[in-house]
């Protein structure tokens, strides 16, 4: 069994026992175990099979929690969530991706109305059952048929990391076989889109049988579902499918380039082939019926007057003219990251302590983070008053005294009201070394009082940074609406710095919203929301997002030294 897959089973835990009104600290455990898990680059099973360690050591996992590990991990199934998923049709379950549908809402639903798919959920919204149930309303059932159109264009696309952690194990099985020479994914996981769709594998080898034999073998692999003399489509034990195709060495770099797209980007390519007397296919760079390119992608692109183009930067937009006059950017790396700005300890939702999150940054190499828990209005996150926060403030005042190696501020990630005002008092946000303005409630209200609720941010004298501007969650909900460019102008006035939220699931501000902050001059801050020290390890997925902008290393504002950063912070230095 692979890592998601527990945590699949986690979070469907989490969700059934939430329907059931189930204890909140029940449910929190499952969610928070589940975030731990899902960050883990170890293999669960080999933790569990090594006499030397224990489950419990990660972070949340009780002795609970651990039995059940082992329970899904052997039979690869739980009790526990059989008995519930009994109870709970799983359609139920897939309410709560509707924005604005919680756990409550879609109890009634199933127990007032019947409803048990979102097929029977757009029934009962059109025909004014939904409207008619107590403590629903036309509002509400509008407010669903808007996200069931939401979920129905995300279709069955998954993130990006999702997709990571099925084509990684196949490319290294396949890289381990003798006769592969090359392997490599290409398609929109290349690209490093949000969210994939398909794979799509491209191998040479002069034994075409073989890797095609160990992907149909492969534990990933559901079902083949078609195989050729070079090409075998199968399904994945997640749903999505993946095309492997094995190709000549002296096609292998005209294959990866027209596979991995994008579509607009291959159509100006081609345009630029024909403008030359030439052809450009999978195959290779042809004049006539001679191949005078196709063995690497540097070829592809020299034949055509390019210098090799970043995948990232695949989408025809500007990356042909930016290469043409030699002024591709150099796109930032993971390793350019200095530091983690927006983290949450048990103060609030957390995983982990104070001490556990700073020990963890160190391990990773960073030189700096900021501690931003909740501020109150996240009740469900048990979210601090200034009371709280100001002792958590002091508390890891006390525990950054005694540390070296790495500089902590203190910080919170403090909301911003419904009613346009901040969710802290100035005299309390004034004590802050780092303040992160949020939407995180409120995100259907009207563009003018979305746009009210940000500018009143931005204006304030104490705020650092927005984070995940929009607080949308991809294939869930879409992100409040407003108008982004004057929403960006205000931030380059007002000297206030834009995140890109790393977790998968966000990766918000998106990748057009900060190619026109870094247009602006504002600096962009690159952070994983951290709920377990394992989160750090979303990192990868904000800096490839960085990419896909074609942001470099200087314009991330945590690419800097601390000395550095410090001279970029609105406020006084700390």
């Amino acid at each position: 069994m692979q890592n998601a897959a527990v945590v699949k089973i986690f979070e469907e835990l989490a969700d059934l026992l939430e329907i059931q009104n189930a204890n909140p600290f029940r449910v929190r455990a499952y969610r928070n175990a589940a975030r731990t898990l899902e960050s883990l680059t170890e293999s669960l099973a080999q933790i569990a099979n090594d006499p030397n360690r224990s489950l419990e050591d990660l972070q949340g996992i009780g002795k609970d929690l651990a039995d059940k590990i082992k329970t899904i991990l052997t039979t690869e199934s739980l009790p526990q969530l059989e008995e519930l998923r009994k109870e709970v049709p799983r359609g139920v379950v897939e309410m709560l991706r509707i924005q604005g549908l919680g756990p409550k809402k879609a109890a009634a639903l199933f127990k007032e109305l019947g409803v048990t798919s979102l097929d029977m959920l757009k029934a009962a919204a059109e025909s004014g059952a939904v409207a008619g149930l107590k403590g629903f309303g036309e509002k509400t059932a509008k407010i669903i048929l808007e996200g069931l159109a939401h979920v129905e264009k995300a279709g069955t696309r998954m993130y990006l990391a999702e997709a990571r952690k099925l084509a990684e194990p196949i490319l290294a099985a396949l890289r381990e076989l003798p006769t592969v020479k090359q392997a490599e994914a290409a398609g929109s996981y290349r690209r490093r889109l949000e969210t994939v769709g398909d794979l799509d594998l491209l191998v040479t080898s002069p034994d075409a049988a073989a890797p095609m034999d160990l992907v149909a073998q492969h534990p990933l692999v559901e079902k083949v579902l078609s195989r050729g003399e070079t090409k075998q489509r199968v399904r994945l034990s997640a749903g999505i499918e993946m095309d492997v195709r094995v190709v000549p060495d002296e096609s292998y770099g005209a294959a990866l380039q027209y596979f991995t797209g994008s579509k607009a980007h291959n159509i100006v390519t081609r345009r630029r082939a024909q403008e030359r007397g030439l052809k450009i296919n999978e195959y290779g760079v042809f004049r006539g019926e001679k191949s005078i390119a196709g063995r690497t992608e540097e070829d592809v692109y020299k034949a055509i007057d390019l210098p090799w183009i970043p995948p990232e930067l695949r989408e025809d937009r500007g990356e042909i003219e930016l290469a043409e006059k030699g002024m591709l950017p150099k796109l930032i790396e993971l390793d350019d990251i200095c530091g983690d700005l927006h983290m949450h300890t048990t103060a609030t939702d957390g995983a982990a302590t104070i001490s556990e999150m700073i020990d963890a940054a160190k391990a990773r190499g960073l030189k700096y983070i900021a501690i931003t828990d909740h501020s109150k209005r996240v009740s469900m996150a048990n979210g601090l008053d200034a009371a709280r926060l100001r002792a958590h403030w002091k508390e890891i005042d006390k525990i950054r005294q005694k540390t070296t190696g790495i500089e902590v501020m203190c910080g919170v990630e403090c909301d911003i009201l419904e009613d346009a005002a901040m969710d802290l008092d100035d005299e309390v946000l004034a004590e802050a070394d780092w303040v992160i303005a949020v939407l995180h409630y409120g995100l259907k209200q009207p563009r003018e009082q979305i746009m009210k609720r940000l500018m009143t941010a931005i204006r304030n004298p104490h705020v650092c940074v927005l984070g995940h501007l929009t607080g949308r969650m991809i294939g869930k909900r879409p992100g409040a609406e407003m108008d982004r460019d004057e929403v960006l102008k205000a931030a380059a006035d007002h000297g206030v710095m834009i995140e890109i939220n790393a977790h998968p699931s966000r990766l918000d501000i998106d990748d057009v919203g900060a190619a026109a902050a870094r247009d602006l001059g504002i600096p962009i801050v690159i952070d994983t929301d951290s709920h377990s020290t394992s989160g750090f390890d979303v990192m990868q997925y904000g800096v490839y997002q960085a990419r896909r902008a074609g942001l470099e290393a200087k314009d991330v504002a945590n690419t800097r030294t601390w000395t550095q950063f410090k001279k970029l912070l609105k406020k006084r230095a700390v």
